[in-house]
């Protein structure tokens, strides 16, 4: 009997009937250029996703297809992170979210929503607060250890740096995992494609430069709080999971509270990456509340 053909076979297998440019962008941060790695997708209004700590625009290859349909979708590597630009500075959450605005900048985009995963989430909800001219919608999926925990902050620097350090197949394959809440969608692809990005030379030290984020002494200048969050006045929606291991319903809560305009959807079934985990209702959720402010749940 032949074996069907898996639902996901790879990053080219999602990408390849999406015609799409990759490239590199010279964006302005602090008078000069950060070499960025730009992904650009479709035609509609502007979708800009960001990923997470330590990732890269791949997070998103499994919905690049669908969004492009109704958006013109980019993704990118923040600085310091796949392989864009790796500058020897702290990747605060303001500069990430200076290197997003002139990316903006050089992309000739004046506004956009914006959806950003874990550390994305977080540079989108303070680039609404703001540059709430350069925003439309927000979405924040799974943004992460909003009550600001010891421990989780701990757990994130721990595992990412010591991948870093130790870019072998169990190291990093730990550290994706850690993403998931089913384990077996990790492939050896996924794996592999962060031991590569892992074994760049400088990002040991890009690392430390991101996780900075995780030491409570530099975040609390940063940290979720209502003073900043309650400045995010684009409607958001909250894009939660039920097996998030950074931060649980509660947390969502808190930012109902803050944020002025806002809704909760909860992906079931689902852990740190759910736009991996489940395309389908990641896309579904996408549109309809990009496309006509609307939780299709």
């Amino acid at each position: 009997m032949t074996k069907p053909i898996p639902e996901h076979v790879g990053i080219w297998g999602e990408l390849g009937e999406l015609e799409h440019t990759l490239r590199y962008v010279d964006v302005p941060l602090d008078g000069r250029p950060v070499r960025t790695r730009v992904l650009q997708a479709g035609a509609g209004p502007d979708l800009v996703l960001l990923h997470g700590t330590g990732g890269h625009l791949e997070a998103y290859a499994r919905d690049l297809a669908g969004l492009a349909r109704d958006f013109r979708v980019t993704a990118y590597d923040m600085v310091g992170h796949g392989w864009s630009d790796l500058p020897d500075r702290p990747y605060t959450i303001d500069v990430l979210s200076a290197h997003l605005v002139s990316l903006l900048d050089a992309l000739g985009i004046g506004r956009a929503h914006l959806s950003g995963e874990s550390l994305g989430g977080w540079v989108v909800a303070w680039t609404a607060a703001h540059h709430p001219d350069r925003v439309d919608k927000l979405v924040l999926n799974t943004p992460g250890n909003i009550a600001n925990k010891p421990e989780v902050m701990a757990r994130m620097r721990d595992s990412t740096m010591a991948a870093v350090l130790d870019p072998s197949d169990e190291t990093v394959r730990r550290r994706v995992e850690f993403l998931f809440h089913h384990k077996e969608l990790v492939t050896d692809e996924l794996v592999n494609l962060r031991r590569r990005v892992y074994s760049r030379p400088g990002f040991a030290r890009a690392i430390g430069n991101t996780l900075v984020l995780q030491d409570p002494e530099v975040r609390k200048d940063f940290a979720w709080d209502p003073s900043w969050v309650s400045k995010v006045k684009a409607p958001t929606l909250l894009l939660w999971t039920s097996h998030d291991p950074t931060g649980g319903l509660d947390e969502a809560e808190l930012l109902l509270g803050w944020l002025p305009d806002a809704l909760l959807h909860v992906i079931d079934d689902a852990g740190h990456w759910p736009q991996w985990e489940k395309v389908d209702e990641f896309l579904d959720v996408h549109r309809a509340w990009l496309l006509t402010g609307e939780d299709p749940s």
